[in-house]
């Protein structure tokens, strides 16, 4: 959230006034040393939940608490939603050597580096914790830091209790996962917007995989620099977002540049902003981004926690991602309800939707954190989703095609048939390149103008290809390129005859 102004003290709903009993019924009567994670969706207010958490601890118990972040705006949040709750805190940054002053506060909020720098030398100690509030739990920096509170009750707070290190899980840290409101609870009594999403199917056989599970930058950039996924997010955009204001997200800050480029050359309003920008221009550019009706933002991941902009109406998933945690956060960015906005829409350009189903579908939260493994060892693969792709062709496509009255091949009803009667696989491609040949003839004044035509099917190809060689149980990129590519030379090769005869 990037605020300027002194927070208000926030109202409490139902559900949160029933979850902050829940965590004081735990903080009663489990261990001075119980380790607690508390879930709940992006948008639900965990903030205004642990702040008034931190009010009523203080009230009861004659002990100091500590509230971690992992990043300076949220620290920065955090301290003034406390002050909206009346809690004096004081911020330990940078800036902070050590506390002379510590007596006259009992709750203090600091970044996980820095406190644990501050302690590691012998800098700065606090004394007197009793509750220890871990914001973003699923970050695992604040392991580091356990040590220094082995006799406090530690609080985690998470929308995702998933680790970002595969290698940690959060079951691990925690004795106790408590579930709170589901997202689709939460639209449905009008604390969150509700998501209209929608995927266009990308071919990602040529991402890699890093160390840390995810997608890398490097092979992200490879394919979304190239000219086809430029379009295809340009053509998304016009078809169902456009006029809306948008935040877009990327992996990798050529990408970014790339869409901000296009989009500018486009004539709409666009910026891009990474995390080389100083905070100076950062805020210059979230001022313009907020107050701009039809704003494109183009980002890099920068913007997935401590950024709250509730006028966002349209999120592009322009990257792939394995991260459920992520696929959450970037979405989040638009589910902020206003006055005159109850809903916001997806564009997913990853085959995200696929891999982890839609934002607001229930998740099995505990199942997930007592079984990370389970879960993410059974992520959907890419081979997986590509094989339900059906191809759709465009509209604008179809029109140039408007004299043939089919343009769909089912392949594996056609496979099923020629197996059947004994007849060669390679039968099926004879059949597909004769209706390709016909629609390029037919829609066609010459040769030229078909072979034209001819282009505009890529795709299409691509699309009935891919699913011939899954028929035949031979998939392997090399081979498929061979096939469309004689494929190809064929079809060239039919209207020349066509037009000869």
């Amino acid at each position: 959230m990037i605020a300027t102004e002194e927070e208000e003290k926030k109202e409490l709903y139902d559900y949160q006034k029933g979850a902050i009993d829940e965590i004081f019924n735990r903080i009663e009567n489990q261990p001075p040393n119980y380790h607690l994670l508390y879930q709940l969706p992006t948008g639900g207010g965990k903030t205004v939940i642990f702040s008034e958490i931190v009010r009523r601890y203080l009230e009861q118990y004659d002990k100091k608490v500590v509230v971690l972040t992992h990043r300076i705006e949220l620290s920065k949040q955090t301290s003034k939603m406390l002050k909206g709750f009346n809690v004096n805190n004081k911020v330990i940054n940078s800036k902070v050597k050590d506390l002379p002053d510590q007596d006259q506060y009992m709750c203090f909020v600091a970044m996980v580096e820095t406190l644990k720098n501050r302690l590691n030398d012998n800098k700065l100690e606090i004394d007197n914790i009793g509750l220890v509030i871990i914001d973003e739990a699923h970050y695992n920096s604040f392991r580091k830091l356990l040590s220094y509170f082995k006799n406090s009750f530690i609080l985690g707070v998470t929308a995702t209790p998933l680790s970002s290190n595969i290698k940690l899980p959060m079951k691990d840290n925690y004795n106790e996962l408590i579930i709170g409101e589901a997202i689709q609870t939460l639209i449905h009594k009008g604390f969150l917007a509700k998501a209209h999403t929608y995927s266009y199917d990308v071919g990602l056989g040529s991402l890699k995989v890093g160390i840390n599970g995810d997608y890398t930058v490097k092979s992200s950039e490879a394919l979304y620099t190239n000219l086809d996924m430029q379009e295809k997010l340009l053509y998304a955009y016009e078809e169902k977002a456009k006029g809306t204001k948008t935040l877009i997200f990327n992996n990798g800050i050529n990408t970014s540049w790339y869409v901000y480029e296009m989009f500018r050359e486009a004539g709409y309003p666009v910026r891009h902003l990474d995390n080389t920008h100083s905070n100076k221009e950062r805020k210059e550019i979230l001022k313009w981004f907020k107050n701009t009706p039809d704003a494109i933002l183009s980002s890099v991941s920068i913007l997935t926690t401590g950024f709250d902009e509730p006028s966002v109406e349209t999120i592009i998933l322009n990257r792939a991602t394995r991260s459920l945690t992520l696929y959450f956060q970037m979405i989040g960015r638009g589910s902020r309800v206003l006055p005159n906005k109850n809903n916001f829409t997806v564009l997913d350009l990853g085959n995200n939707v696929a891999r982890f189903g839609l934002w607001s579908q229930p998740v099995d939260w505990q199942h997930i954190f007592k079984y990370p493994d389970f879960y993410l060892e059974n992520i959907k693969d890419d081979e997986e989703i590509e094989s339900h792709f059906v191809y759709e062709m465009p509209k604008e496509l179809r029109a140039k095609f408007a004299k043939s009255e089919e343009v769909t091949f089912d392949i594996e009803t056609a496979y099923d048939e020629i197996i059947k009667k004994g007849q060669k696989s390679k039968t099926i491609l004879d059949r597909s390149l004769d209706q390709h040949t016909q629609m390029c003839v037919v829609n066609s004044e010459d040769a030229y103008e078909a072979r034209m035509l001819a282009l505009e099917l890529k795709d299409d190809i691509q699309s009935r290809i891919k699913r011939y060689s899954m028929c035949i149980s031979k998939s392997t990129k090399n081979y498929r390129d061979w096939l469309a590519e004689d494929y190809f030379r064929k079809l060239r090769m039919n209207i020349v005859k066509e037009y000869q005869s």
